[in-house]
């Protein structure tokens, strides 16, 4: 049962993929220094060949200028991918132009578009990677033609000089681009399993909390409603003490499947904990979730599993409260359907209750709570 004065913060739910993004673009923000960096120590090295100083000092100015303004302008927003995009191709053009300027395909900064490759094969993946790959191959080819301008056509020596100078570029793109999807596999993979739980394959607490928040800001923009289910399994305890925690842990999943079965594919289920379930239901309100939950009574109460020859079957209580008819905050919601879900056990069990307002029953409800607790 839920603690009647411990209060959820849902709004601080951890994202695997914010956080992703933010570290990209740490990295690619501290690359673009380093790229800055680069280019103007080329610059104050004696001997460098530059066909106009002031033209790549202009581009240095206005490459950082472009950066700070863009990381200032975005460092209290969320992060999103376009603008790791953005931030990669600005280097493309970056470079480019300063390669223009400093002996073109003969430039000692042409290695320069591997820290783009590394930086796009590890952030952007693979197609992004090509298209990359793909541009700088055509730059390289045009900036190149007068290097090759006594060719009529194409030959076999300037594709072989073409292959040794692209081969570093091919197997980094090949080799950045692979590693990027082993993470991102490890990222989902890790990803799934702290969202879900493990006896059941339902959702974890933990990704309920956000889908509930997330659904709760959409009713809220746009005027809906939405209902929370609190499901409890009655006398797991009498047929663990009878049977063994195997024939409990049937009971739990006989008890997941029955409740899974009478959602829609929009429904939220989640493993709340031992034998309690909770259902988010988008677009419902009590009158349509009453039904739901009757349904979900009624299917688990005609199941039943085998367990070692031993028939089990099992009932459950259920408590509904309703957005915004009961509560507008997700902590609120959660707590009003677990006094609903309480009166039904109170009153018999296998039975469901929609939340009332009634300040003292509520108290006695939450005093019941805490002693039991």
């Amino acid at each position: 049962m839920l603690d009647p004065n411990n209060k959820f913060d849902y709004s601080e739910v951890f994202s695997v993929d914010n956080v992703e993004l933010k570290g990209f673009s740490r990295s690619i923000a501290e690359l673009e220094w380093l790229l800055l960096i680069l280019v103007i120590l080329y610059l104050v090295t004696p001997g460098t060949v530059v066909d106009s100083e002031w033209l790549i000092i202009k581009a240095c100015l206005a490459f950082g200028s472009i950066v700070l303004a863009f990381r200032f302008m975005n460092f209290y927003r969320k992060e999103a991918q376009w603008k790791l995009i953005f931030q990669v191709w600005l280097m493309v053009l970056f470079i480019t132009y300063v390669l223009y300027f400093t002996g073109r395909i003969d430039s000692p900064l042409l290695n320069l578009y591997l820290l783009v490759i590394i930086t796009s094969g590890l952030t952007l993946g693979k197609i992004h990677t090509l298209i990359i790959l793909a541009t700088i191959t055509c730059t390289y080819i045009y900036m190149g033609i007068p290097a090759y301008q006594d060719y009529k056509s194409i030959s076999l020596n300037s594709i072989g000089v073409m292959m040794t100078v692209f081969s570093p570029y091919l197997l980094i793109a090949y080799l950045t681009t692979m590693l990027s999807a082993d993470l991102h596999y490890a990222k989902k993979m890790f990803k799934l399993l702290s969202e879900t739980d493990d006896m059941t394959g339902l959702e974890n607490l933990r990704s309920f909390n956000q889908s509930l928040e997330t659904e709760i800001k959409t009713a809220t923009r746009y005027n809906r409603v939405l209902s929370i289910l609190m499901i409890d399994a009655d006398g797991l305890k009498a047929i663990n003490d009878n049977h063994g925690h195997e024939a409990g842990n049937t009971l739990i999943k006989t008890v997941a499947n029955s409740v899974q079965s009478c959602l829609r594919e929009t429904d939220k289920l989640a493993r709340f904990g031992g034998d309690e379930f909770v259902a988010l239901l988008p677009e419902t309100n009590s009158e349509a979730a009453l039904e739901v939950a009757e349904r979900i009574r009624k299917a688990v109460e005609n199941t039943s599993a085998d367990e070692k020859g031993v028939m089990i079957r099992a009932t459950v209580s259920i408590g509904i409260a309703s957005f915004p008819v009961h509560a507008n905050q997700a902590d609120e919601l959660m707590l009003n359907a677990d006094r609903a879900l309480y009166q039904s056990k109170e009153e018999g069990r296998n039975k469901v209750s929609v939340h009332v307002f009634d300040l003292d029953e509520e108290q006695n409800i939450d005093t019941k709570i805490e002693e039991e607790e």
